[in-house]
């Protein structure tokens, strides 16, 4: 049986990364802050799908977090088979509102954990000629929306060049680029999302099944859905000065403060 480690495995898409994989009898390691929430899921897919599922809090803001995760995807006696990057979160508000701490932590955890747990994870798959990592960007890395926007083009830009080097290797990377996925995140967090279209909102479970067909189709970028992949389409034609005030305008209104870590 092989080994997947989900980060933000308590919420959201990597909740559904962690449902899914368990069902298809992957073992697990779930990454996460809350301990209480990471003890009551794991325990929750062992009974239903009678898989391992060990639990590792980390806060991936933090240097502690980063190397915790790290030193356990180096561990030679139990490898894991396949990467979830999933941890993130955005900030709401535009250049200048947000403490530049912030926008630093920001980074730290979608940019320098990303490139750390990619790295740990991908040297001991290369030695063994198999493995994957996938890697939760945005439908933002492909426009103009500030820190959070850039931070997801950076993973997709990573992702992409590290994919055609260790292509030749057996180890698969792709970046998966969602739009607004209905996880709850929302409704907690009291955001309103009334005057989002119903048509733009995606599934986490379908948006997970799409992201592992196209990894086993060694793809390296997966928007999960047609809809999104018309509109980033036709992004590529629309003036950069509109699309960039369109999408600042929407980020600040319904972007959102925090996603599981």
């Amino acid at each position: 049986m092989t080994t997947a480690l989900v980060t933000g495995a308590t919420s959201g898409i990597g909740a559904a990364f962690a449902r899914r994989l368990a069902r298809d009898r992957h073992d697990l390691v779930l990454v996460a802050r809350d301990a209480q929430a990471l003890g009551h899921q794991a325990a929750e897919l062992h009974d239903r799908h009678g898989i391992e599922a060990a639990v590792l809090r980390a806060d991936l803001s933090t240097d502690e977090g980063i190397a915790a995760v790290e030193a356990r995807l180096s561990e030679r006696a139990h490898p894991v088979d396949l990467l979830i990057n999933n941890a993130g979160f955005g900030q709401r508000g535009s250049y200048l509102d947000v403490p530049v701490a912030d926008e630093l932590r920001m980074l730290k955890v979608h940019c320098e954990a990303v490139l750390r747990l990619t790295s740990a994870a991908a040297e001991p798959m290369r030695r063994r000629g198999r493995g994957g990592v996938v890697n939760v960007a945005s439908v933002a890395a492909f426009l103009p929306r500030g820190t959070y926007g850039a931070s997801k083009a950076w993973v997709v830009q990573f992702t992409e060049g590290a994919a055609r080097d260790l292509a030749a290797d057996g180890v698969r990377l792709m970046a998966l680029c969602p739009g607004f996925v209905r996880t709850g995140f929302h409704q907690r967090a009291g955001l309103g999302t009334d005057n989002i279209p119903g048509w733009m909102w995606l599934d986490a479970d379908r948006v997970v099944d799409a992201a592992l067909r196209d990894l086993a189709r060694r793809r390296t970028v997966c928007i999960p859905d047609p809809r999104y992949k018309v509109l980033m389409g036709a992004a590529r034609l629309a003036p950069r000065g509109a699309l960039g005030g369109l999408s600042s305008r929407a980020g600040r209104r319904y972007g959102p403060r925090h996603d599981g870590q």
